[in-house]
């Protein structure tokens, strides 16, 4: 019987075969931390004695939740993960000076290569399946071990097999495929397994596009989310100093898969998912029927903060203005995006609409600064939860959508299509 890519990832780093629910201890090729998280690791690993990281180039600490600090607490979190940054001479320390949302930077950075395992204490770090890795967030405590022993414990998961069918029409995304699968199995859809993306679709994404799809795994309950490498992949891998010599896997013909879904995706339209579920997708032209008035847009978070999020926000608000009513907020997931999208105009096009552009941060996503929502307000963003209170205020209400959609409404001031706006 073959096996996934999922297994054959396993199988490769325990040096032998392995097959769906076996327990395994697995070496660690990368080990994940932000400013939120790694403190109570850090604690963990002081409290069991150990003096010194198993395998300190493999791991990273990535400071993007609340940097530049908004409080003290706030302040004094972070410093817990600089002392020990310094402590032991961190390779991979990105604060202030190199900032960036963990699930962009890692792969700009070259950190994460095919083939690998990884762990990180957030539960978006399934975004990096994109690269044909094993990608997955556990605990702090879980975080902790890894840095310790420099491996860790998983069941292997089951994988579900999607199969996406035909070329996306235009405005319709990675986001939206994610979307529309979540919407079809449900929250806990995919409960502890892998879902792996396949079919000619694929070909169609970039890899903006993939990381979009991988990230949000999770929100269907998902142990990992992963795509096979291709040339798209290749590419985009070819300018990166890579940290380890990737390895391509593929899954066998005859792979057992516990399910298979199939989306057609050349009659799908952009899909909205309504408060408060990732799973609670509707198209958008319902969405425009229903003439939703928005007070927020937000562009950015590890989902949907690329380079070309910022582009195709720019091109639809080019020339135009944010509605009155209506605060847009774009945020560019690393410095370099930034960087770039200023090199290419796009920045000074979303400044010149209305928009506020701010530094790299998770802030908003997660409702910790930089775009809280007040009572009763609604928001459509390009983030990946719309949890009661995800944003700011526990009344308030988040549609999850893609860029061309989210800056589409900015100008509207209601969700629309942009299509209507261009």
């Amino acid at each position: 019987m073959g096996q996934t890519i999922t297994e054959k990832i396993f199988s490769d780093h325990v040096g032998r075969e392995v097959k769906a629910g076996e327990i395994i201890q697995c070496e660690l090729d990368m080990i994940i931390g932000n400013d939120i998280t790694t403190p109570i690791s850090i604690k963990a690993f002081r409290e069991s004695g150990a003096k010194k990281l198993a395998k300190p180039d493999n791991f990273a600490i990535v400071m993007d939740h609340f940097i530049p600090a908004k409080d003290i607490a706030s302040a004094n979190q972070a410093k817990i993960s600089r002392d020990f940054a310094y402590e032991h001479d961190l390779k991979h320390f990105f604060d202030e000076k190199d900032m960036g949302i963990e699930h962009a930077l890692l792969p700009e950075k070259g950190l994460v290569v095919p083939g690998d395992v990884i762990i990180g204490a957030d539960s978006h770090t399934c975004t990096h399946g994109a690269l044909g890795a094993f990608a997955t967030g556990m605990g702090s405590t879980d975080l902790a071990y890894g840095m310790i022993t420099g491996s860790n414990w998983f069941r292997v998961p089951e994988s579900i097999k999607v199969i996406f069918k035909g070329k996306p029409r235009e405005f319709v995304y990675g986001k939206d495929l994610i979307l529309e699968l979540i919407r079809l199995i449900g929250v806990d859809g995919a409960l502890y397994k892998a879902l792996e993306f396949t079919g000619d679709t694929i070909e169609h994404l970039s890899m903006d596009d993939r990381f979009s799809l991988c990230n949000m795994a999770i929100e269907a309950g998902a142990k990992n989310g992963i795509i096979a490498v291709d040339e798209i992949t290749k590419e985009f891998l070819k300018d990166k100093n890579l940290a380890r010599e990737p390895k391509f896997h593929y899954s066998d013909e005859d792979a057992v898969y516990v399910r298979t879904v199939e989306i057609d995706v050349a009659n799908l339209e952009p899909v909205i998912a309504y408060p408060h579920l990732p799973s609670n997708g509707k198209p958008l032209s319902q969405a425009v029927k229903d003439d939703l008035a928005v007070d927020q847009v937000f562009i950015g978070s590890c989902t949907n903060g690329r380079l070309s999020d910022l582009a195709i926000a720019a091109e639809i608000v080019k020339g135009k203005k944010v509605a009155k009513r209506t605060r847009m907020i774009v945020t560019p997931a690393t410095q370099k995006i930034f960087k770039e999208a200023e090199k290419l105009g796009y920045i000074d096009t979303l400044i010149d609409a209305g928009a506020v552009v701010s530094n790299p941060t998770c802030g908003a996503c997660l409702g910790g600064y930089m775009g809280i929502l007040g009572d009763g307000e609604r928001c459509i963003a390009t983030t990946n939860r719309n949890f009661v209170g995800r944003m700011g205020a526990r009344s308030s209400e988040i549609y999850l959508a893609n860029s061309a959609v989210a800056a589409a409404s900015a100008i509207a001031g209601k969700i629309a299509d942009p299509r209507e706006i261009i």
